[in-house]
């Protein structure tokens, strides 16, 4: 365990050192004054948290200071690790009830959407499942080649089209070739459509519906990569996915590189969805499933 929480330690590291690294410090040894409370607030809007998220956690500890007595800001800070895990939800378990189980990934360019397929692939691949890919981002050349790369990496199978080729057709052939391979999971990249693009969003829930034929039932699972380094300005993009394709669940890439880190918060209460993956860093190895403690403890980790 101990192993475990020095990985989030260090991937988080640059949220620990920023936003909530200076919310440590403001909950220290001094008293608690009218000045905690806006500095409090303005740190948690900062971190990305949202405005209704940091209005409700300062209303409760205001309460508690209240009903308690509390008169040292560091008293706070336990009521507020307690008031943060409580917003975070338990991710539900993984399982391949189904062969193949068909996983369509979705996400605007950039999020890390490719990256976070190959790492998926070999995490389940390592865990004893025999896993296959789908490059059905056919606009952009650069991402079949980058899953072709990543899949000689972690030694996985990968489906491509030709360049600028329908999408669906790979997904299709994708699915096809679990089936007929008897592989255990396909996971398929998709086109990193903007979602403001009316036509790219329709043509993403034309590949669900494909996958659909091509294995009723399917896809069992549509998860949505988003960048954590984004902020508040992914859930537009976010909800647009949700609403197109039921996204199922939430991969939340580059953790480690975002000096914020309250998506996490911001994506529960308004999205809905559970967090099950978290990128902690650039290896293969460094996509976590998501832990509510470990991350908590990670961003309030003292210097």
């Amino acid at each position: 365990m101990s192993s475990l929480f020095n990985k989030w330690k260090a991937g988080l590291s640059k949220t620990s050192k920023a936003t909530f690294g200076q919310i440590v410090n403001l909950l220290g040894a001094s008293e608690i004054t009218d000045d905690t409370y806006e500095e409090l607030e303005a740190l948690l809007i900062k971190a990305d948290l949202g405005v209704d998220t940091s209005e409700a956690i300062l209303e409760t500890l205001w309460q508690r200071e209240r009903s308690e007595g509390l008169t040292k800001a560091n008293q706070l800070k336990d009521v507020l690790e307690v008031e943060l895990r409580s917003r975070l939800s338990e991710p539900p378990a993984i399982t391949f009830s189904t062969k193949p189980t068909i996983i369509l990934v979705v996400g605007v360019n950039g999020s890390g959407k490719t990256t976070s397929i190959a790492k998926l692939g070999k995490r389940f691949s390592d865990q004893g499942f025999r896993v296959i890919l789908g490059a059905a981002d056919t606009f952009r050349a650069a991402a079949v080649d980058q899953l072709q790369i990543w899949g000689e990496r972690v030694d996985l199978p990968v489906i491509a089209g030709q360049p600028h080729g329908d999408p669906g057709a790979v997904a299709y052939d994708t699915v096809q070739a679990a089936i007929a391979r008897n592989f255990d999971i396909a996971i398929i990249d998709t086109a990193g459509r903007l979602h403001t693009r009316y036509n790219l969003m329709e043509e993403l829930k034309k590949v669900h519906r494909v996958v659909g034929k091509a294995l009723p039932g399917a896809p069992q699972a549509v998860w949505l990569v988003m960048d954590a380094t984004t902020g508040q300005n992914a859930l537009q993009q976010a909800r647009a996915f949700k609403d197109a394709v039921h996204v199922t669940g939430i991969i939340l890439a580059k953790l480690d590189s975002s000096a914020r880190g309250g998506m996490a918060f911001a994506i529960q209460k308004e999205l809905g969805l559970p967090i099950l993956f978290a990128g902690l860093g650039e290896s293969p190895d460094d996509l976590q499933p998501f832990d509510p403690d470990l991350f908590i403890q990670g961003i309030l980790a003292e210097k």
